[in-house]
């Protein structure tokens, strides 16, 4: 008796030839290609020119700017550059910039993660009504709470002081979700882990918490010092005096007093450079931030 043989499976799977990548049908043309290209070229073109018409009309010389002949980069001239950082009420409005932009960062950082560490880890009644409450501030717009915050401030004598300009920013709704979003995404074995081992909260704050968001606190870090850097309301209502101007309020007064565009756009300059380099320092952090915050659960 002759058994019968059973038949061999029969592959299904397509055969890819070999030189050729999958999916290649999505892959844009030659043609797509070029036109993207060039459309990323047009979009870098338009980003990139006034941050060089701001510079090379901050190096002309003291007179009328003639457009377009004014854009090309000769002749070249210190002076703007020689009267602004010589001049004391700007390297003074420099200083206000950096006491209300640093102390900012620090202390909203501080506070936001460990607002967000107690609602991301702690138990404790009503967690959930505060928090939502506190996100709902997101929602309100910030010049409506701009005329009380004013008052109380200057009720308090807080006008034309650096605490009367820090302490109103410092609650920031959007710094504390983003923490408390990030603190969640961490490994509760870890949290376990440390409770076992008898570690105290703050200890398990500062040496648990504190290393794994660096990611997040470097994001929030560069967002908040450009915030502030570049404040121009509050500073203008709440530092009147000529001594408490920032760098953005200080160089609208320039303006205000029909100062050379050039001497006006060097100050520009001075104040952008801060920023950049502040981007320069967190631009690793902060990348992987943007890409490791999220919403678990």
């Amino acid at each position: 008796m002759t058994a019968l043989s059973t038949p061999a499976a029969v592959d299904t799977e397509p055969v890819i030839p070999s030189g050729r990548r999958p999916y290649r049908a999505l892959e844009p043309s030659r043609g797509g290609r070029a036109v993207r290209a060039v459309l990323l070229f047009l979009a870098a073109v338009v980003t990139l020119f006034p941050f060089y018409a701001m510079v090379v009309l901050s190096l002309k010389p003291a007179g009328a700017i003639v457009m377009p002949d004014s854009l090309l980069p000769w002749p070249i001239s210190t002076e703007a550059y020689e009267r602004v950082l010589g001049a004391e009420s700007v390297l003074r409005w420099t200083l206000n910039t950096a006491v209300y932009s640093i102390v900012s960062v620090v202390a909203v950082l501080f506070l936001a993660s460990l607002a967000g560490y107690a609602f991301a880890r702690k138990r404790f009644p009503g967690k959930e009504v505060m928090f939502w409450s506190f996100i709902a501030m997101i929602m309100v717009p910030y010049h409506v709470t701009l005329i009380p915050s004013f008052i109380v401030i200057s009720e308090a004598g807080g006008v034309n002081t650096y605490w009367g300009l820090i302490l109103p920013t410092l609650a920031n709704a959007q710094a504390v979700f983003l923490m408390r979003q990030f603190i969640r995404s961490l490994p509760d074995e870890l949290f376990e882990a440390a409770m076992l081992d008898g570690c105290s909260e703050w200890r398990m704050y500062t040496t648990m918490v504190l290393p794994l968001i660096k990611p997040i606190l470097a994001t929030l870090g560069v967002f908040v010092f450009l915030w502030h850097w570049n404040d121009f309301l509050w500073p203008l209502i709440v530092g009147q005096s000529s001594d408490m101007r920032t760098l953005t309020t200080g160089l609208a007064s320039l303006n205000a007093e029909n100062a050379p565009l050039n001497v006006v756009l060097a100050g520009s300059v001075v104040a952008f450079v801060p920023i950049f380099m502040a981007y320069l320092v967190g631009q690793r952090y902060f990348t992987e931030g943007v890409t490791m915050t999220g919403v678990k659960g």
